[in-house]
């Protein structure tokens, strides 16, 4: 029975994590694979991945370099039905993005500065833009830039909340004693509960 357990928690340990090799052969070929190379293989690299978690380290390894090579930027607005589609279709397909909303005319200089484009829904593609949905171009560019053609998104993963293309600037915070200053200047002073009547500061 302790036997079954210890090869039962080794089976769980292989399935949690994944060694990945990266080696170019004798032939110069640079080859990827989960068993280690040959003793003759030159520039060997290799990674170890978390296959249980939400973060890209999770991602298969073609998703991983698609994902770093090529990231997906989303721009959307509210009350965008080609907008709903075209998450829709991202999600399904299973590609990680980031949500761009665009509401303001700052978000909007954010969007053209980004794609030059004037309308929405807006993909960017590494640096790349695709302005309007259409699932076979979009579908036709992802699988260019190296993204899978079936959804290979862990289980785990979760999608970053949608923010703002221009999000507005955070107030600067004072230092404290510089703020408490600003209060003490701000605050009408107090007259002694002893002093004259019509004694004023």
């Amino acid at each position: 029975m302790k036997r079954t357990l210890f090869i039962l928690a080794l089976l769980c340990t292989a399935n949690a994590y994944a060694q990945l090799y990266k080696w170019t052969g004798a032939d110069g070929k640079i080859n990827y694979s989960d068993t280690p190379p040959p003793a003759t293989a030159r520039m060997v690299e290799k990674k170890l991945i978390d296959t249980g978690g939400g973060s890209t380290d999770s991602f298969p390894f073609d998703l991983a370099e698609a994902t770093k090579n090529n990231p997906v930027i989303f721009y959307t607005t509210d009350k965008c039905l080609p907008c709903d589609d075209a998450r829709a279709f991202l999600k399904t397909r299973g590609i990680p993005f980031m949500e761009k909303t665009v509401s303001s005319n700052e978000d909007m200089k954010k969007l053209r500065q980004a794609s030059n484009a004037n309308s929405l829904p807006t993909l960017m593609i590494g640096r790349n833009s695709h302005v309007g949905f259409e699932a076979g171009s979009w579908g036709s560019a992802l699988t260019g830039a190296g993204y899978p053609e079936v959804n290979k998104l862990p289980p785990t993963y979760r999608y970053a909340q949608a923010e703002a293309a221009a999000p507005a600037p955070k107030p600067v915070e004072k230092p404290a004693a510089e703020a408490l200053a600003i209060e003490r200047k701000n605050t009408p002073a107090t007259p002694p509960k002893n002093a004259p009547e019509g004694f004023q500061f």
